[in-house]
This record gives structure tokens, C-alpha cells and sequence, in this order.
């Protein structure tokens, strides 16, 4: 119990920091922009009309409301934690620190499911924006060079699994991670260009949109239940609204990945936590309004669920917006897949540097470009491989599991912390703790109990998985073993 409960000393953690070979190039706004660009992607473009048409109507504003809240409260200690700890591990790193060896063995571990698994759920969500992008150009690619072969095989009306493949989902992995290898400047840069776009485009929905919005589809602004024409029941009313904001919270997924970054930031004690809190509250705002816009257009219950965006200006003649729509969801996915990957290679090489993973692999880093290029290629191979030939419409859940536990996690421990060793330098920390901490913990774990009785099964047999790892590899790598 003592070997699997050992902690990594700070002092552990500064010499780590000291020895960092990674290229110290992000500044605040850069940081600031990774977070922006992991979060927001798809989400806001696919779920808004979800949680719109079926939950929570023109109230879709407040769920944005309590969905950014909640996850307020995990990135005020994700910004305290990363300005006692700078480096890459995020979530895994912290529980080192705290918490002991076993339980941030078990949260990088599922991280993987929060950052490969969302990269992977990414490349299929953009191979299908991209294929509608290509059939606003007139090219149509065949459902079997689009799809995996069970979804092709659906498709097409056959039984069982055909001879298919996703190749945009190939093509995009192999690009980001170019990319990635080329170098963090590189990622930062695309990010930064990927992310003016998709800002202005984002700004035009809200602008543009507000030109065309009718008062009168706001009322009621909370929609009481009702039942469609065709017999589906919709729980509305403030029930609906609190189950809308367990959806978009998923929207929210990303801010995290900032503190991945630590060991490539200039000042990170200060400019991470900074680039936590202002991503996320830019982010916020940004889904209030275009939520409000959404349901001011056209009534919610008209809204499309798999293109809401798009279908409102649709609805109201503006049909020659849907190709900047679009091309913003997919360059946002992109720059999601980019972080996402960025994100999973820098846990890998914090776990890799403490020996739970082999370093010749997770930690070689490349002599010019100074990126873990063999972690990166590693992902990048994987992801693609799951993205082409995977059906991964429940991944989703999978992945939102990982990023909840992390989140609580860290909201116990740096609590814990705060209590054992209070007299660390804390450039940034939490206010009220307790109270943040605490409600923190609660608004996560609520989350993980809406989720789907089939993604806990799943979840535990990963966790299982993950067990079994540790006890056959990393306990006695690990550089705190002592071996005799």
C-alpha cells in the first residue's frame, strides 16, 4: 500500500522543470489560443441543437450558463495547480504530486480516453464536415472511401461489415500530425490561423444572426414538456434545462489541455493559469450568445439537429452562409484534433520521464524539432488506424468519462495540497477553496452518474485494463521504486 501510495517530491518536479528540453516559445495569448482552439470545435456547431430542440428550448442560454460554471470551478484549480506545478502532465502530474503514484497512474490513464479518444472522435467529425464541404463544390467521394465499414455497410443496405475505409479521417491525422513533429511554433501558429477563423466566422453567426432574430421565438423562454407529432416526448421546463447543460458541458471539453503545454510556455507559473480561466470565459460568452442567436432566428423546435447553425440561417433565406459555416466547422476541428493530440504526447512524456512508460518511446525527443516525435507518431498512427475503420458514435461518452474523473480529481487534490503543504510558493491561488473544491468535486461526479449504464461498463473494464498495466509494468519502473 506504501509503494503504490508514494508521491513524486516538488522538488522532483522543479528538477524536471529545470532539465525541460522542450522549446519555451507560448506566451499568455498563445496559451490563451490553444485553449480557445481545443475548445471550441464541433460542439458548438452539433450540440446546441440537441440540447436545444429536445431539452432545454430558448433556456439553452442559462445550460451554457451552468455547464460554464461547473467547469469554472475545475479550472480555477487546474490554474492553481499549473502555477505550483508547471509542467506537462496536467491532471496526472498534480495527482503525482498529491495524491500518490497509483491514483495518477489510473487519471493518465484515463486521459487517454479524454485525448486520444477525442482526437479520434475529432477525425470522424471532420471527415463528415469535410465530405459536406466537398458536396458544397459539387464532389461526392464513395460511402466506402467515407465511412468504416460498418457504417458503410449501413449506408449502403447490405449486412455486416464492408470492404471501407474513412480516408479523410486518414488524411487529416497524418497532416496534424506533421505538423506536431514538425514542431510546437508550427502547431501554435496553425492553431493561431485556425482559430482567427473560426472566431470571425463565430462573431458573423452572432452578428449576422442577431439581424434575424424574432423576440417572439423566445417565448416561453423555458418551454414546458410536449410531445411531437411524431409521439416522441421532450422533457422540457428546468428539468430539461439542467439536462441540456449536462450535453454542452461536453462543448466546454478542452480548456484542460493549456496546462499540457507547461513545459513549452515562456512564464508558465503565471501565463498558464492566466490562458485557463481566459479561454474558458471567452468560450462562455461566445455559446451564451450564439445560443441566444440560434433560438431568436427560428423556433427551436425547428432546428436541425445534426446542423443547427446552418439550418437557422436556412430558415431564414441567408442559405449562402452555410458554406462559411462549414468551412469553420471543419477548420475547428481541426485545430480541436491539433490540441487534443498536442495535449496526449505531453502527458505521455510526463509519464514517461517518471518511468511509468517506456522513455525510449515516450520520451525520446527529436534533436532539431525538440517535439517527442516517436510519441507523436505513435498517436497519430493509432488514431488514424481507430478513425478509418471504427464506428466511434458512442466514443463521445467514453471520452467525456476520463475528462470528469480527471476534473474531480483535481479539484481534491489541490485541496489537498493547500492543507499538507501550505507553504508553497503559490503564484496564482484559488479563491474560497473549500467552497470551489467542493462543488467541483460534486458538479463532475453528478455528470458521470447521467451517463449511460453501457459507458460505465465499458469505462470499467478500461480502468481494468489500466490496472493491469501498472501493476505488470509501471509499479516497478517507476522511478520512485526501490529496487533491492
Amino acid at each position: 500500500m506504501n509503494s503504490i501510495m508514494r508521491k513524486k517530491p516538488i522538488s522532483a518536479f522543479e528538477a524536471d522543470m529545470k532539465k525541460n528540453e522542450l522549446n519555451r516559445v507560448l506566451k499568455k495569448w498563445g496559451l490563451t489560443s490553444l485553449g480557445i482552439g481545443a475548445i471550441i470545435g464541433g460542439g458548438i456547431f452539433t450540440l446546441t441543437g440537441i440540447a436545444a430542440h429536445d431539452y432545454a428550448g430558448p433556456a439553452l442560454a442559462i445550460s451554457f450558463i451552468i455547464a460554464g460554471i461547473g467547469c469554472t470551478f475545475a479550472s480555477l484549480c487546474y490554474a492553481e495547480f499549473a502555477s505550483v506545478l508547471p509542467v506537462e502532465g496536467s491532471a496526472y502530474s498534480y495527482a503525482y504530486g498529491t495524491v500518490g503514484e497509483f491514483f495518477a497512474w489510473f487519471i493518465g490513464w484515463n486521459l487517454i480516453l479524454e485525448y486520444m479518444m477525442g482526437a479520434t472522435t475529432v477525425a470522424v467529425a471532420w471527415s463528415g464536415y469535410f465530405e459536406k464541404l466537398l458536396h458544397l463544390f459539387g464532389v461526392h467521394l464513395p460511402i466506402t472511401l467515407t465511412n468504416d465499414p460498418w457504417t458503410a455497410a449501413t449506408k449502403l443496405g447490405v449486412e455486416g461489415p464492408v470492404m471501407a475505409f474513412n480516408l479523410p479521417a486518414i488524411c487529416i491525422t497524418i497532416l496534424v500530425t506533421a505538423i506536431l513533429v514538425k514542431g510546437i511554433k508550427e502547431a501554435a501558429s496553425t492553431n493561431n490561423i485556425i482559430v482567427v477563423i473560426k472566431i470571425a466566422v463565430v462573431l458573423f453567426v452572432i452578428i449576422a444572426g442577431a439581424c434575424y432574430v424574432d423576440t417572439a421565438n423566445w417565448d416561453p423562454f423555458i418551454p414546458q414538456s410536449y410531445t411531437d407529432s411524431l409521439g416522441v416526448f421532450h422533457d422540457m421546463g428546468w428539468s430539461g434545462v439542467v439536462t441540456a447543460a449536462t450535453i454542452v458541458f461536453f462543448a466546454y471539453i478542452g480548456f484542460d489541455a493549456v496546462s499540457t503545454q507547461a513545459g513549452e510556455a515562456v512564464n508558465p507559473k503565471k501565463d498558464v493559469p492566466f490562458a485557463i480561466v481566459a479561454s474558458l470565459v471567452i468560450c462562455t460568452i461566445l455559446y451564451i450568445l450564439v445560443s441566444l442567436v440560434l433560438t431568436g432566428m427560428v423556433p427551436f423546435d425547428q432546428l436541425d439537429l445534426k446542423a443547427p447553425v446552418a439550418s437557422a440561417f436556412e430558415g431564414v433565406g441567408v442559405t449562402w452562409a452555410v458554406f462559411l459555416i462549414v468551412i469553420a466547422a471543419t477548420a475547428g476541428l481541426t485545430s480541436v484534433m491539433l490540441v487534443m493530440m498536442l495535449g496526449q504526447t505531453r502527458i505521455f512524456l510526463g509519464m514517461a520521464k517518471d518511468g511509468l512508460l517506456p522513455r525510449g518511446l515516450f520520451a525520446s525527443i527529436h534533436p532539431t524539432f525538440k517535439t517527442p516525435y516517436k510519441s507523436t507518431i505513435l498517436v497519430g498512427a493509432i488514431i488514424a488506424v481507430v478513425a478509418a475503420t471504427t464506428p466511434i458514435n458512442k466514443v463521445s461518452e467514453m471520452c467525456s468519462m476520463g475528462t470528469l474523473l480527471a476534473f474531480a480529481m483535481v479539484c481534491a487534490a489541490v485541496w489537498l495540497l493547500r492543507i499538507k503543504e501550505p507553504q508553497l510558493e503559490r503564484p496564482y491561488k484559488t479563491p474560497a477553496l473549500p467552497l470551489v473544491a467542493t462543488l467541483g468535486i460534486l458538479f463532475n461526479v453528478f455528470l458521470m452518474t447521467q451517463v449511460r449504464h453501457e459507458t460505465w461498463i465499458a469505462f470499467l473494464i478500461w480502468g481494468a485494463i489500466g490496472i493491469a498495466v501498472y501493476f505488470l509494468y509501471s509499479h516497478s519502473n517507476s522511478n520512485l521504486h526501490v529496487r533491492k
